[in-house]
């Protein structure tokens, strides 16, 4: 029986060992030896070492994924007495069992502490055989045979991808055990007389503890019980395509300070005043670019580069309002008092209107969107009207002329909106 049930097992698991996946290995084989323990039924005076050196097992195991699975198990070994404190019996047994088996290490994440340590829970039946030797008092009948419930855990320390390292501690419940584990009694609380199999159906208690090694089958690296899927690392290829993207996203091809991802307009001219997502102002609304218009803010054909044809007295009341009811900003990024370089031209707009018109003085007001704190907001808003207030200093007006404040947040915009809230991150002018 040893023989044929040996060959079974080693056959199956080898026939079937393609059928792994490609992610991981399903397939393993499973060799163990060490301690049994019967704890009961025992004849009265019959003792059992606690660790009787005398179990071995061969098993073959197959996992649906990193999580689930089977296994098939053939053991054999031998019950024994404690030498000078019971009398002599040895017990010969084998079994075969199948069982299901639950990676707990993939369970509880035991990959945050080692990669190296993981636990396995198993839980199956089978059938058995008992068989007794002299001295034993009922050595001359039939076997024992019984069936069989176990369950146990098993610890398992990966050597290599292909070997781990196992210890397995295993509680095993017969059923139908007619005999006690010496051979010497019935597994009844009466003994017949005369001496009758009393056909009670009772139950006996033992235990496995062993050490052994795994081997692993299969042409993938891993095997499910090291196998986990978020920790998958990209190749160097992989990566590289990937910076290689984000460089790509980040061009700015026509240098108007607009990252390519983010520009409407990714071919802007050389020079030209653009907005906050890349697209040529038109400020007047005349069919004429900004950087195009000598008239940026008063309407005229193209003929003549956005002006009127005819000199209009009032040009200065229309830069006026263009500047007074904000139509000329400018930007900053986030939580930043650094105008953005697509922007700075607003201020030259101001500074060569303040220039020709030297009796005109000007507010500077800063802004910012409705993120952080209010005190906060106040102080990052005039830090922005400062560093615009400089910008025109530096440009030849008068500090008389000139004065800035901090307005802090803009709540006419709608602040669940990225593109509102990079509006309100600004800097806006008020002629006096």
């Amino acid at each position: 029986m040893k023989k044929y049930s040996l060959l079974f097992l080693i056959t199956g698991a080898l026939s079937l060992n393609g059928m792994a996946q490609k992610d991981f290995n399903k397939w393993s084989l499973e060799v163990n030896g060490g301690f049994n323990k019967p704890m009961g039924p025992l004849t009265p005076g019959y003792l059992s070492p606690t660790l009787n050196l005398g179990h071995a097992d061969l098993g073959a195991r197959y996992m649906f994924n990193e999580y689930f699975g089977f296994k098939g198990n053939l053991g054999v070994g031998s019950f024994s007495e404690v030498s000078g404190e019971s009398p002599e019996f040895n017990t010969d047994y084998i079994y075969i069992s199948a069982q299901g088996v639950a990676n707990f290490g993939r369970m509880l994440n035991f990959e945050s502490f080692s990669k190296k340590i993981t636990l396995l829970g198993h839980l199956g039946a089978g059938g058995g055989r008992m068989r007794f030797d002299e001295p034993a008092s009922y050595s001359f009948v039939e076997p024992d045979y019984y069936y069989l419930i176990t369950s146990g855990i098993t610890s398992l320390y990966s050597l290599t991808e292909r070997i781990a390292i196992s210890g397995d501690i295993s509680v095993n419940v017969n059923g139908r055990q007619t005999y006690t584990f010496d051979g010497n009694a019935f597994n009844a609380p009466v003994q017949p007389d005369p001496p009758t199999n009393p056909f009670v159906h009772a139950t006996g208690t033992w235990w496995t503890g062993t050490i052994g090694l795994n081997f692993y089958l299969g042409k993938a690296e891993q095997h499910a019980d090291w196998y986990i899927a978020a920790d998958k690392y990209a190749t160097k290829e992989e990566l590289a395509e990937a910076i290689n993207g984000i460089k790509d996203m980040l061009k700015d091809s026509d240098g108007d300070s607009v990252s390519d991802y983010l520009d409407k307009e990714p071919n802007t001219p050389t020079g030209a005043r653009v907005g906050f997502n890349g697209v040529t102002l038109d400020s007047d609304s005349d069919g004429t670019p900004d950087h195009l218009d000598k008239c940026p803010f008063i309407p005229g054909p193209s003929s003549t580069a956005g002006c009127p044809v005819e000199e209009i007295k009032e040009q200065v009341d229309y830069l006026r309002k263009a500047i007074n009811d904000g139509f000329v900003n400018v930007y900053f990024g986030f939580d930043s008092s650094k105008p953005l370089a697509y922007s700075v031209s607003a201020a030259s707009y101001v500074a060569n209107f303040l220039q020709k018109n030297p009796g005109v003085k000007l507010e500077v007001k800063g802004y910012a969107d409705e993120l952080g704190g209010d005190n906060y907001n106040i102080k990052l808003s005039e830090k922005r009207a400062k560093a615009v207030y400089d910008i025109l200093v530096a440009a030849g007006i008068d500090p008389s002329r000139l004065t800035y404040k901090g307005y802090g947040e803009d709540t006419s915009v709608d602040k669940s909106s990225a593109d509102a809230r990079q509006m309100a991150r600004r800097t806006s002018f008020e002629i006096k």
